[in-house]
Protein backbone atom coordinates (compact mmCIF):
# COMPACT_ATOMS: atom_id res chain seq x y z
CA UNK A 1 0.00 0.00 0.00
CA UNK A 2 1.26 3.50 -0.77
CA UNK A 3 1.56 6.23 1.87
CA UNK A 4 -1.69 8.08 0.15
CA UNK A 5 -3.68 5.30 0.42
CA UNK A 6 -2.42 4.40 4.36
CA UNK A 7 -3.15 8.74 4.83
CA UNK A 8 -6.91 7.93 3.16
CA UNK A 9 -7.68 5.04 4.52
CA UNK A 10 -6.71 6.75 8.30
CA UNK A 11 -8.84 9.79 7.21
CA UNK A 12 -11.95 7.63 6.50
CA UNK A 13 -11.32 5.83 9.47
CA UNK A 14 -11.47 9.26 11.36
CA UNK A 15 -14.61 10.41 9.30
CA UNK A 16 -16.08 7.04 10.30
CA UNK A 17 -15.44 7.33 14.33
CA UNK A 18 -16.72 10.80 14.07
CA UNK A 19 -19.53 10.02 12.71
CA UNK A 20 -20.33 7.25 14.80
CA UNK A 21 -19.77 9.69 17.58
CA UNK A 22 -16.67 7.43 18.84
CA UNK A 23 -15.02 10.71 18.99
CA UNK A 24 -17.62 12.20 21.67
CA UNK A 25 -16.71 12.93 25.02
CA UNK A 26 -20.02 12.54 26.49
CA UNK A 27 -20.55 9.53 24.73
CA UNK A 28 -18.07 7.65 25.55
CA UNK A 29 -18.21 8.93 29.30
CA UNK A 30 -22.47 8.28 28.83
CA UNK A 31 -20.69 4.67 27.48
CA UNK A 32 -18.99 3.89 30.68
CA UNK A 33 -21.93 4.78 32.48
CA UNK A 34 -24.30 3.04 30.89
CA UNK A 35 -26.62 5.93 30.46
CA UNK A 36 -25.36 6.12 26.34
CA UNK A 37 -25.32 2.56 25.09
CA UNK A 38 -24.39 3.35 21.28
CA UNK A 39 -20.74 2.97 21.77
CA UNK A 40 -21.54 -0.56 22.24
CA UNK A 41 -23.04 -1.24 19.37
CA UNK A 42 -20.27 0.45 17.53
CA UNK A 43 -17.95 -1.81 18.77
CA UNK A 44 -20.02 -5.33 18.38
CA UNK A 45 -20.47 -4.05 14.79
CA UNK A 46 -16.51 -3.08 14.13
CA UNK A 47 -15.58 -6.81 15.96
CA UNK A 48 -18.50 -8.45 13.46
CA UNK A 49 -17.26 -6.63 10.32
CA UNK A 50 -13.47 -7.54 10.93
CA UNK A 51 -13.93 -11.17 11.82
CA UNK A 52 -16.32 -11.53 8.41
CA UNK A 53 -13.51 -9.54 7.02
CA UNK A 54 -10.93 -12.24 8.01
CA UNK A 55 -12.90 -15.19 7.34
CA UNK A 56 -13.75 -13.75 3.68
CA UNK A 57 -9.78 -13.09 3.40
CA UNK A 58 -8.76 -16.71 4.64
CA UNK A 59 -11.83 -18.39 2.73
CA UNK A 60 -10.49 -16.46 -0.52
CA UNK A 61 -7.14 -17.70 -0.17
CA UNK A 62 -5.85 -13.78 0.12
CA UNK A 63 -2.11 -13.78 1.56
CA UNK A 64 -0.58 -11.06 3.60
CA UNK A 65 1.93 -8.51 2.04
CA UNK A 66 5.05 -10.69 2.51
CA UNK A 67 3.18 -13.35 0.73
CA UNK A 68 2.03 -15.32 4.44
CA UNK A 69 -1.31 -17.09 4.76
CA UNK A 70 -3.85 -15.04 6.68
CA UNK A 71 -4.18 -16.45 10.45
CA UNK A 72 -4.45 -15.63 13.90
CA UNK A 73 -2.53 -16.64 16.58
CA UNK A 74 -3.46 -16.28 20.13
CA UNK A 75 -1.28 -13.91 22.13
CA UNK A 76 0.67 -15.20 25.23
CA UNK A 77 -1.13 -13.99 28.31
CA UNK A 78 1.25 -12.86 30.96
CA UNK A 79 0.54 -10.61 33.95
CA UNK A 80 1.58 -7.49 32.09
CA UNK A 81 -1.71 -7.72 29.94
CA UNK A 82 -4.03 -7.39 33.22
CA UNK A 83 -1.84 -4.70 34.76
CA UNK A 84 -1.86 -2.84 30.69
CA UNK A 85 -5.44 -3.31 30.46
CA UNK A 86 -6.04 -1.88 34.25
CA UNK A 87 -4.26 0.86 33.07
CA UNK A 88 -6.25 1.20 29.23
CA UNK A 89 -9.04 1.41 31.09
CA UNK A 90 -8.80 3.87 33.60
CA UNK A 91 -6.77 5.97 31.25
CA UNK A 92 -9.59 5.80 28.94
CA UNK A 93 -12.48 6.62 31.27
CA UNK A 94 -10.32 9.56 33.07
CA UNK A 95 -9.73 10.88 29.66
CA UNK A 96 -12.68 9.87 27.71
CA UNK A 97 -9.88 9.20 25.03
CA UNK A 98 -8.73 5.88 23.66
CA UNK A 99 -6.06 5.49 21.44
CA UNK A 100 -8.00 4.24 18.22
CA UNK A 101 -9.92 7.60 18.80
CA UNK A 102 -7.05 10.42 20.05
CA UNK A 103 -6.19 11.10 15.95
CA UNK A 104 -9.82 11.43 15.38
CA UNK A 105 -10.23 13.54 18.21
CA UNK A 106 -7.19 16.33 17.45
CA UNK A 107 -8.46 16.01 13.68
CA UNK A 108 -11.53 17.60 15.05
CA UNK A 109 -9.84 20.29 16.53
CA UNK A 110 -10.19 18.42 20.49
CA UNK A 111 -7.31 19.57 22.22
CA UNK A 112 -7.96 17.08 25.45
CA UNK A 113 -6.60 14.47 23.24
CA UNK A 114 -3.02 15.83 23.34
CA UNK A 115 -2.68 14.23 26.41
CA UNK A 116 -3.87 10.60 25.72
CA UNK A 117 -1.31 11.41 22.65
CA UNK A 118 1.68 12.09 24.82
CA UNK A 119 0.69 8.87 27.27
CA UNK A 120 0.11 6.48 24.02
CA UNK A 121 4.11 7.41 23.14
CA UNK A 122 5.02 7.49 26.50
CA UNK A 123 3.55 4.40 27.47
CA UNK A 124 4.89 2.36 24.48
CA UNK A 125 8.72 3.86 24.95
CA UNK A 126 8.00 2.75 28.76
CA UNK A 127 6.60 -0.79 28.02
CA UNK A 128 9.57 -1.49 25.03
CA UNK A 129 11.91 -0.01 27.57
CA UNK A 130 10.64 -2.59 30.62
CA UNK A 131 10.43 -5.44 28.26
CA UNK A 132 14.26 -5.07 26.99
CA UNK A 133 15.02 -4.68 30.92
CA UNK A 134 13.21 -7.82 31.72
CA UNK A 135 14.79 -9.33 28.35
CA UNK A 136 18.04 -9.06 29.30
CA UNK A 137 17.69 -9.73 33.24
CA UNK A 138 16.27 -12.84 32.63
CA UNK A 139 19.35 -14.31 30.07
CA UNK A 140 20.42 -17.54 32.18
CA UNK A 141 24.36 -17.47 32.43
CA UNK A 142 25.63 -21.12 32.19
Amino acid sequence: MKPLAFLASGAAFGFLLSMARATDAAAIVGMFRLTDLHLFGVIGSAIATAALGIALLKRSGARTADGQSISLQPKPYHRAVLAGGVIFGVGWGISATCPGTALAQLGEGKLYAVPTILGILLGTWLQQRLARRAAVTSVKVA
